[in-house]
C-alpha cells in the first residue's frame, strides 16, 4: 500500500483557473502583478481584464511568491501530514520561480519535495500538472509522478503570437526573438520555447491573419497522425482564439483526445499585451 502523502504544487502562470486547481486538489503560489503603489496576486486578486484597462497607462510589473509564502505553503503542507511535494512551476528561462521555491525547499528535511521546471507557461505547465494530478489519482508514487511530469514536459509543443513585440521587450523576456522584426513589413514572428525555456523565432510571416494561420500549419506538422492533447490560449483576443480552435479541430490528418480552451492570466497578460493567441499541446 502507498504510504507516500503527496501534495502537488504549481503557480499562477499555470492557466488553470481556481476551481479546476481545487478540482485537481492542486495548492498554488501565486505570482505577482505589481504597480507603483500596490501589488495583487496573480488570477486571486487581479484578473487579465483588470490589467488590458491600464496596462499603457500604468504598464505593470511583475514578481515571482516571496520566499515567505512558499515557505508558510510547505509548513502547513507538512502539518496536514504531506510527506512528500511536488512543485511545477513556470520555465526558469522566464522566471525565477522555480529557483526561488527550491531554495526555500531546502529548508524541509521532513519532506521530499521535487521542484519541477516546467520549461513552458500557460497550459504547457497546465497540462503537467492535469498529468500529475490524473497520476496522483492513479495511485502511482511519488518517483512514478515525477517521471510521468518529465516525460510529458519532453513532449510538449508551444507556439504563439502577439500583436506587437513591444511588451516582451519592455519586461525583459524578449528571449531570441528579434525585437526589430519590421513594424513596416508587419512581419509576425511565430514564437516558440526551447530547451532552455526561452522564447525563439519558429517562423516569420507577414500580417496577423497569416500568423494565425501559420500556428495551425505547425499544430498538423507536429501532430500529424498522431493523437494530441491541445489547448488553445487567448490574451483578450476569444474570437480568434476559437476561430483557431476550430481550424484546428477540422484536420483530418491530427486526433485531439482532450482540448482546452481559455485565456492567459494577468502575469502573461503584462509581458504579451493584448491579442496573443496560442497554442500548447503534446502526444497523449
Amino acid at each position: 500500500m502507498n504510504q507516500e502523502k503527496i501534495a502537488l504544487i504549481t503557480d499562477s502562470t499555470c492557466d488553470l483557473s481556481l476551481d479546476e486547481l481545487s478540482e485537481l486538489n492542486i495548492h498554488l503560489l501565486p505570482l505577482k502583478v505589481v504597480y507603483q503603489d500596490r501589488q495583487y496576486q496573480d488570477r486571486v486578486e487581479i484578473q487579465p481584464e483588470e490589467v488590458y484597462a491600464t496596462i499603457d497607462e500604468e504598464a505593470p510589473g511583475t514578481s515571482t511568491p516571496s520566499p515567505g509564502e512558499a515557505l508558510a505553503l510547505f509548513e502547513k503542507l507538512r502539518d496536514e501530514g504531506f510527506s512528500h511535494a511536488i512543485s511545477m512551476h513556470i520555465s526558469g528561462g522566464l522566471s525565477g520561480t522555480a529557483d526561488a521555491v527550491r531554495t526555500v525547499s531546502k529548508q524541509f528535511q521532513s519532506m521530499k519535495i521535487e521542484v519541477i521546471d516546467s520549461k513552458g507557461l500557460s497550459m504547457a505547465l497546465g497540462f503537467q500538472v492535469m498529468e500529475a494530478s490524473r497520476a496522483l489519482r492513479e495511485g502511482l508514487r511519488f518517483e512514478e509522478i515525477v517521471k510521468r511530469v518529465h516525460d510529458v514536459r519532453s513532449r510538449m509543443n508551444v507556439f504563439f503570437v502577439v500583436k506587437t513585440l513591444d511588451y516582451l521587450r519592455r519586461g525583459g523576456r524578449i528571449g531570441y526573438v528579434q525585437a526589430t522584426l519590421g513594424g513596416i513589413l508587419d512581419m509576425k514572428p511565430i514564437i516558440g520555447i526551447n530547451e532552455e525555456g526561452k522564447y525563439f523565432t519558429v517562423a516569420k510571416v507577414r500580417g496577423r491573419k497569416k500568423s494565425i494561420a501559420k500556428v495551425a500549419e505547425l499544430v498538423a506538422e507536429y501532430g500529424r497522425n498522431k493523437a494530441i492533447n491541445l489547448a488553445v490560449v487567448h490574451g483578450g483576443a476569444e474570437e480568434e482564439g476559437r476561430g483557431l480552435l476550430e481550424q484546428i479541430k477540422g484536420m483530418k490528418d491530427v486526433k485531439i483526445k482532450e482540448t482546452f480552451f481559455g485565456q492567459i492570466g494577468p502575469v502573461l497578460v503584462v509581458h504579451t499585451g493584448p491579442g496573443l493567441i496560442g497554442v500548447a499541446f503534446y502526444e497523449a
